[in-house]
């Protein structure tokens, strides 16, 4: 089962997949249903960049999630959802019922005109029909663009137009804690300038009325009736597009992050596998939204691939009350939690009334995702929810890698609070300084980029392939470079120290700055803004907005509202700033570059040391901005 038991094994494993790469992992894709095997392991450069893995070879995604577990899972779980009522009644499927969905509704899009190669967009709730969507897509050979139901109608647009979109899968509305949300609206409005899309099946779920339009909407549960349950998987070259998921960057446009098959299929496999420990039986949940990465990865394929059982929930850890995590977890025997430290650190400001009444007695591993978890936030997780006896892996990985590339892995990895700790095999990080120089030894600190591609590694953005050779394969020739700076202590761990570009981890999801800057400026009073991050106890990373108005306004609380109300349409609620400083002017540069480092300084409260100033086009406006802050 491909599964490291000892420390002593994963240090074996480390230094063979090091030494022989393509040998390791063409180990571990021959546990896989294939209808050709590859020619070739690899094929890569980084300079063009061109990564290919298992060249030649032919498959579906689909058809080892679910058919190859059939003769052996056929009547095991496959996915138990939990809604966001805890009143409402749970639902569940077996490997062989989850088939048999994924098979009707892959005919439902073929109905509707979807086939091999077309891009569709998801824009759904966390119910099991998102689930079902995704693989149907991968079954007739569609790629699959999900978007987070929390985005507004253009960020929503944006994506859609990017990916010329023909098909669009969508609900009425979904629930979150006490509020409906209403997604057929908005992906109503999306659709004015998204003239690509032909059809949009809709998904009745919260039972509000929704505008159909004739000829281009039709509702799911129609479509599903007759729909047959038998549908022969597409049968996919190992490097056809599986997936396109839209992360924001440095400059405004959010881009379109490619994955491919068999590659990804290896990864995820293989990581969930090993950092969770996965044991046949154990209960999985993940609460990311498959709208992230985490979701797709880690909710969705490493737990079909492995023949688990997998969580997914509807709700909010809030709602009804703070304790609703620790119920499901009692309710369902949880073996295995993962998390983004945002929660963590939301949950235990509400304090421990909330977990007391559970006994948490099925949990045997604990994890976090999405950003590095503090000290403080750790200690407490890992003494109240894991009752000191569940080992935390504490996972960096970003929506270009795929899947887990610096972790623990559980109950084998000795941890660290607040440390990623090791690679996981056939994971290759290097720290280089700003020159490109790289840092041996340990006890260095500077950029964590990878010296050598692993199979989840992104192919490229979609239609902008010099987008993504700029991104992450120029500032460090010969390596992928993550954006991020990071620490390599006395025993060889590494810890994330955070972001080295214009971009803001908030609650573990990457917002570019230039993307808040864009939908603050729609605003008719703001002639500029500017954007940095600053650290928030709840968040990790709050966002702090400097804005310049047209005229001067007397009434600021309702200017900061409606600046929040004008972000949360144009971008979704996601990216509205924790913090609004309306200024006269920006430090700028005599060529008229914003000084953002002065701007993170004043937004951290750290005023003492901003540099030189001298610099600058007017000087005086730092003192200024200094005395507004909050």
């Amino acid at each position: 089962m491909n599964r490291i038991t000892s420390f002593e094994q994963y240090q074996q494993e480390y230094k063979r997949s090091v030494e022989t790469p393509e040998a390791f992992w063409a180990e571990q894709a021959e546990q896989f249903t294939w209808h050709k095997k590859w020619d070739n392991v690899l094929e890569w450069n980084f300079d063009e960049p061109s990564i290919k893995w298992f060249i030649g070879g032919q498959l579906n995604i689909t058809e080892n999630c679910l058919d190859r577990h059939l003769e052996k899972r056929g009547n095991q779980t496959a996915l138990i959802w939990e809604p966001n009522n805890p009143e409402d009644e749970v639902r569940k499927f077996t490997y062989k019922e989850l088939h048999s969905e994924v098979c009707r509704f892959a005919n439902v899009l073929k109905k509707n005109g979807a086939k091999k190669g077309d891009r569709i967009c998801i824009y759904m709730p966390m119910i099991p029909e998102l689930t079902i969507a995704v693989l149907a897509c991968a079954r007739i050979g569609a790629i699959h663009s999900v978007v987070f139901g929390g985005f507004s109608f253009k960020s929503l647009s944006d994506r859609i137009h990017d990916a010329d979109c023909n098909v669009v899968i969508t609900s009425d509305g979904a629930y979150r804690g006490a509020k409906e949300i209403p997604l057929k609206n908005v992906i109503d409005e999306a659709l004015l300038t998204c003239p690509s899309v032909k059809k949009v099946i809709v998904y009745k779920h919260i039972n509000t009325e929704v505008k159909m339009e004739s000829g281009r909407d039709v509702w799911w549960q129609d479509e599903i009736k007759n729909s047959s349950a038998d549908c022969p998987a597409e049968i996919m070259d190992a490097e056809d597009m599986l997936f396109i998921l839209y992360t924001s960057g440095s400059t405004g446009k959010p881009k379109g992050v490619v994955h491919t098959i068999a590659g990804y299929m290896t990864f995820v496999d293989y990581t969930f596998r090993n950092v969770f420990q996965y044991n046949d039986g154990d209960i999985f949940w993940c609460t990311a939204d498959v709208g992230w990465i985490t979701g797709h990865s880690y909710l969705v394929y490493g737990p079909l691939l492995a023949g688990g059982t997998t969580l997914m929930f509807e709700g909010i850890p809030t709602y009804p009350d703070a304790g609703r995590f620790w119920q499901v977890i009692d309710k369902h025997q949880v073996a295995i939690f993962y998390t983004a430290p945002t929660a963590i650190r939301s949950l235990e400001a509400l304090g421990l009334d909330f977990v007391k009444p559970y006994k948490l007695d099925s949990l045997k591993v604990l994890g976090t995702v999405g950003e590095p978890i503090n000290e403080f936030a750790w200690n407490w997780y890992n003494e109240n929810i894991g009752k000191k006896k569940c080992p935390i892996v504490d996972t960096w990985w970003q929506t270009e890698t795929g899947g887990i590339m610096i972790s623990p892995l559980a109950g084998i990895t000795k941890t660290k609070p607040g440390f990623a700790t090791l690679p996981l095999p056939g994971v290759q990080p290097i720290l280089l300084d700003e020159q490109g120089k790289e840092l041996q030894g340990n006890n260095v600190e500077g950029r964590l980029c990878f010296k050598f591609p692993w199979p989840g590694i992104i192919r490229t953005t979609y239609q902008n392939h010099k987008r993504c050779k700029e991104t992450y394969f120029e500032t460090f020739k010969g390596y992928y470079f993550t954006g991020d700076a990071c620490k390599r202590d006395e025993e060889g761990y590494y810890h994330i120290s955070g972001r080295v570009d214009d971009v803001i981890k908030v609650s573990g999801h990457l917002l570019g700055t230039s993307e808040i800057e864009n939908a603050i400026d729609q605003h008719p009073d703001i002639v500029e803004s500017a954007v940095v991050g600053f650290p928030h106890e709840i968040k990790g990373w709050g966002i702090y907005a400097f804005v310049i108005c047209e005229h001067e306004r007397k009434d600021a609380d309702a200017l900061k509202k409606e600046i929040i109300e004008t972000v949360t349409k144009n971008m979704g609620a996601i990216a509205k700033p924790d913090k609004i400083q309306v200024v006269q002017g920006l430090p700028k540069t005599r060529s008229g570059k914003i000084m953002r480092r002065i701007l993170r300084k004043i937004a951290e409260g750290d005023l003492s040391n901003l540099g030189d100033t001298s610099t600058l086009l007017d000087p005086s406006i730092v003192e200024e901005i200094k005395k507004g802050a909050h």
